[in-house]
This record gives C-alpha cells, sequence and structure tokens, in this order.
C-alpha cells in the first residue's frame, strides 16, 4: 500500500475521536392503506390510477452504546418494494461506523448503490438511514431536531391539503375546510388541473367565497397545465389573491416555470417531485420558483435538504416542504425565512404520537428527535422486514 492509498484509507476510517458504533440496523416495508381512492389532477387526465396506498420504508439503527433512531421514506403508486430492496443491498456498509459522521455515511451509501444513480428511488432508499442517523443523534442530545439544527421558531405555519383532493365532492371541500380551520391549521390547499379549467375555476370560487378573503388559499395543478393554459389560469386566478400556484408545469420544465414566475403577480412553487439537490437548483439558478417545495424523503434525507436549504435561503425564496409534516416540521423551523409546512392526517395511524395544531401554527414537540415512535398498527400493515448486526 502507498503513502498516498495508506493516508486515504485511515482518513475513511473511525479514528480516535469514534465514541461509538452502529451495530444494529432494522427495515421495515410497511403499507398504509388509505380510507377512500386520492385522486388529483394526474388522475383526472389519464396519466395516474387512483391513490389507494402509501408505501413506506422505515429504517431503525442502533449503537454499541444503545442509541437508536428512526426515519422513513415512501412511495406512492409504485416504487415501494424497490426502495425496500435497494435499502436491503446497502445497509450493510453502515455497521461498524460512527453515527456522528452523518454527512461521510450519506455518501458512503451513495457509492454503495452508483450504479443506480445518485437521484429517485435510490436516493429515497438512501433518505430512511440518513433521517434516522440525525433522530438518533437529537435523541443521544437530549433535544429536538430542530433545536439541534438551530431553530428560528418553536412553531411554524401550516394549511391542509388532504381536505381539498379531486374525487371530494365541493360541499365536502367546503366542509373539510371549515374543520381544518377549527383544529388550528391556517391555510387551506385544493387540487385544480382538471381537463375542464371552468370546473376548476367554479370550485376555486366556491372555495374562496366560504372561506373569506383573509384566509390563505392555495392551489396545486399537479404539473398538468401546458405553457398556454397555465399562463391563462394563472392570470384568472390573480384575483383570488392566493398564496402560490403550485406545479403549474411539468416538474422539470424550469424555463417554463421560470417565465411563468415573472409574468404573473401570484407566486409559483414546485419542487416536490424532484429527487436531489442538483435538481433544486436548476429551479434556484433559473429564478423558476417562489416558494420551493422540497421532500426530504425524496431528496435522500436531512442531510440533503439542509444543502438544499441554504441555497435556497441564499435565493431569498419562501420554502414549503412537501408531506412528511413529521419531519419537515423541525426543518422549517430551522429555514431562516418563515416557511409553511404541509399537515396530512394520512400517516397519524403509524405513529403513537401525533402533531399540536393552534392558532394557525405547527407546533415543534419537546419530544427528543423528531420525537415518533411507531404504533402497533404500523406493526400490523408491515409486509416485510430485514435485520442487520446485533442490537446492543
Amino acid at each position: 500500500m502507498t503513502t498516498k492509498t495508506q493516508g486515504l484509507a485511515a482518513a475513511a476510517a473511525p479514528g480516535e475521536a469514534t465514541l461509538d458504533r452502529i451495530a444494529w440496523i432494522r427495515l421495515h416495508a410497511i403499507h398504509l392503506p388509505l380510507a377512500t381512492p386520492i385522486s388529483d389532477a394526474k388522475v383526472l387526465t389519464g396519466r395516474q390510477r387512483p391513490m389507494t396506498e402509501v408505501a413506506f420504508l422505515f429504517a431503525e439503527i442502533g449503537t454499541e452504546n444503545g442509541h437508536e433512531g428512526i426515519g422513513f421514506s415512501y412511495s406512492k403508486r409504485a416504487g415501494g418494494p424497490g426502495q425496500f430492496e435497494h435499502a436491503k443491498e446497502i445497509a450493510p456498509v453502515l455497521l461498524g461506523e460512527d453515527p456522528s459522521d452523518i454527512a461521510k455515511l450519506w455518501t458512503k451509501l451513495c457509492w454503495a448503490g452508483a450504479s443506480v444513480g445518485r437521484s429517485g428511488l435510490s436516493t429515497q432508499a438512501i433518505a430512511a438511514f440518513d433521517i434516522a442517523l440525525w433522530d438518533l443523534k437529537a435523541k443521544r442530545a437530549g433535544l429536538p431536531l430542530a433545536k439541534l439544527l438551530g431553530a428560528h421558531r418553536d412553531s411554524v405555519q401550516c394549511y391542509n391539503t388532504s381536505g381539498g383532493f379531486l374525487h371530494t365532492p365541493i360541499e365536502e371541500v367546503l366542509e373539510n375546510s371549515s374543520k381544518s380551520l377549527a383544529a388550528g391549521i391556517s391555510g387551506i390547499k385544493i387540487k385544480v388541473g382538471q381537463p375542464d379549467t371552468a370546473a376548476d375555476l367554479r370550485r376555486l370560487t366556491a372555495v374562496r367565497e366560504h372561506l373569506g378573503d383573509d384566509v390563505p388559499l392555495m392551489v396545486d395543478a399537479n404539473q398538468q397545465w401546458d405553457r398556454p393554459t397555465a399562463q391563462r389560469m394563472g392570470r384568472t386566478m390573480e384575483r383570488f389573491n392566493l398564496v402560490w400556484i403550485e406545479e403549474p408545469l411539468d416538474a422539470y420544465d424550469v424555463q417554463g416555470h421560470a417565465a411563468l414566475a415573472r409574468s404573473l403577480d401570484t407566486p409559483v412553487a414546485t419542487g416536490e417531485m424532484l429527487a436531489s439537490v442538483g435538481e433544486h437548483w436548476e429551479l434556484i439558478k433559473n429564478e423558476a420558483a417562489d416558494f420551493i417545495q422540497p421532500d426530504a424523503p425524496r431528496i435522500g434525507g436531512i442531510t440533503q435538504f439542509l444543502k438544499l436549504a441554504t441555497l435556497a435561503d441564499q435565493a431569498h425564496l419562501q420554502l414549503a416542504p412537501h408531506f412528511a409534516m413529521e419531519i419537515h416540521l423541525h426543518l422549517a423551523a430551522a429555514y431562516p425565512h418563515e416557511p409553511w409546512v404541509e399537515h396530512f392526517d394520512w400517516l397519524d395511524p403509524l405513529f403513537n404520537e401525533h402533531l399540536e395544531t393552534r392558532d394557525g401554527r405547527m407546533h415543534v414537540p419537546s419530544r427528543p428527535g423528531l420525537g415518533f415512535t411507531l404504533s402497533d398498527q404500523a406493526t400490523a400493515w408491515t409486509r416485510a422486514t430485514a435485520e442487520f448486526g446485533k442490537r446492543a
């Protein structure tokens, strides 16, 4: 071994500063059934089928000294079994490593599965490990994750999405919005993007009239408009005083989003479908979004989210992370500019603990780490497990 090779090996190995080592990993494939098949504009345009379940990949990580953390990733409609299988392939590389070296371990996991790339399913599988390591680190410190990261606030304004899907009759959408406001949620988002744009406008008009002018209201087209339709609908919707128009175009149409953001008074929001920091960087440098909407499980976990948050902060962008409020509440609380968090009650059965909303805001729990544990119901919905190493 050459001197150079010896130096690289020494740098990669845990050294004298290592205080603990990863001894045990357990993976769970959990499929959460939805009470009602969910339809957004992608279903009404024939591009996807209604969603009936969400597939979760949970990772538990334990150390020689008895510290443990838990994290998750997820997939909708397809990809869940693939995430689980990829996670099984790369998990063993973590054994014996220092759990504090999270950035190093992200890179090690990435290289363990490098042949399938650094975006999409591969990074989504890595996310479950990465999030578990951050949870472990915060628990070991006795701090909520937001406090470990350095919180700018102890609560975040939140909006509800789950009550405004297109399969839901408008009367029920109105009722759901009232219930959300009564439950301490400040904003309401409804789905648009139907082939019949007039139907979208009728639903939006009904919701705005029901809520009044002061309640924050957002719309989400789920990528189903072309550029001319997005331009026309964006101009027409200016009168509704929306907080944002979400995913008006294909998620990868950076130039189209940039042109729309320049031409409309209503802010443009996008980013939830992107699966890497690099893809979000294209949005940022092309000024293609006013609100950026990263999803930590989709882009590779908290390590990658923090990189992206720094880029977004430098561009003075607003932040509204997508889904997974159990994770994103902590990350949004640590963002310098006042963000939004998306409230979904779908995941409630998976956890023993639940987040509190009041006065229009979601409050960071005082529990260490992310502050959740898996419920008995989550165990009942588990379809497969895999274990590596030995629990301390």
